[in-house]
């Protein structure tokens, strides 16, 4: 099935050009002119990711997607914008969105950046290998030749939980824990916090974490890191406990209880 792309642009030609860039790609696309319109089409036809301009009559772009990350709405969503300036692009972050791009842009980067929400919003299979057939032997449940019928073999599942430095995480119900307070965190948060956790007393530098979290690096200039890692120090640490992400600078993070 074709991903789902709800796209929010008031500029009719810029709308209609995207439309069709994004439809000759493979995806089948919503698209409207407004904020109100957006929340309306999200509510019916929940999308795959949303691809929202931040300046439109009305509702604008952050503001849907405040509304939906009020909800518990957790949909990507590509935020496209004018608006260059650091101030701008956190203000998006803190909207929920979990990516932007500067107008002009080139659609071939528009393409990108939904393929790389895409890869982390993709549910992974658990048990069976694509096809559906059980590895070596007969299928579950059936019957090999000139023997007894073979009960099926219980599921290995994943362990639920990853454990360091006193958090707690369930990636499967994407919930965690510091000691006995659970944690209220967004979408890239959460996964930012499973790599550190994942990774506990491993230093990871810029581009690895940018490349695991978004898909690709957003070069040395980039405030995006820092701010999400602002937003986890905030959540995570407690007044009389120690730090728990360490900064290693000119290097990267680094998770750790000291």
């Amino acid at each position: 099935m074709p991903h789902t792309v709800l796209l929010a642009e008031d500029d009719r030609a810029i709308r209609n050009a995207l439309e069709r860039a994004l439809t000759l790609e493979g995806y089948q696309v919503m698209a409207v002119a407004d904020g109100v319109e957006a929340l309306a089409q999200a509510h019916r036809n929940r999308p795959d990711v949303l691809v929202l301009d931040v300046m439109m009559p009305g509702i604008d772009g952050l503001q849907v997607c405040r509304v939906l990350r009020a909800e518990g709405d957790r949909t990507p969503v590509l935020i496209l914008t004018a608006l260059v300036e650091t101030a701008d692009r956190i203000a998006g972050l803190d909207a929920g969105a979990d990516d932007y791009v500067v107008k002009p842009f080139d659609v071939e980067e528009v393409f990108a950046r939904l393929r790389a929400l895409l890869r982390r919003t993709s549910p992974v299979g658990v048990g069976e290998p694509h096809g559906g057939a059980p590895v070596g032997g007969a299928p579950a449940g059936g019957t090999p030749a000139g023997g007894a019928p073979v009960p099926e073999a219980p599921r290995q599942l994943p362990e639920r939980f990853i454990e360091a430095a006193g958090l707690r995480m369930d990636p499967q119900a994407r919930r965690a824990w510091r000691g006995a307070r659970e944690l209220e965190l967004t979408r890239t948060e959460f996964e930012l916090l499973e790599l550190l956790v994942r990774n506990a007393g491993i230093v990871l530098d810029h581009s690895t974490i940018y490349d695991r979290i978004w898909g690709y690096d957003f070069g040395p200039g980039s405030k995006n890191l820092a701010v999400y890692v602002g937003y986890l120090r905030r959540k995570l640490d407690d007044p009389d406990g120690p730090q728990l992400i360490h900064t290693v600078r000119g290097v990267g993070y680094v998770l750790r209880e000291d």
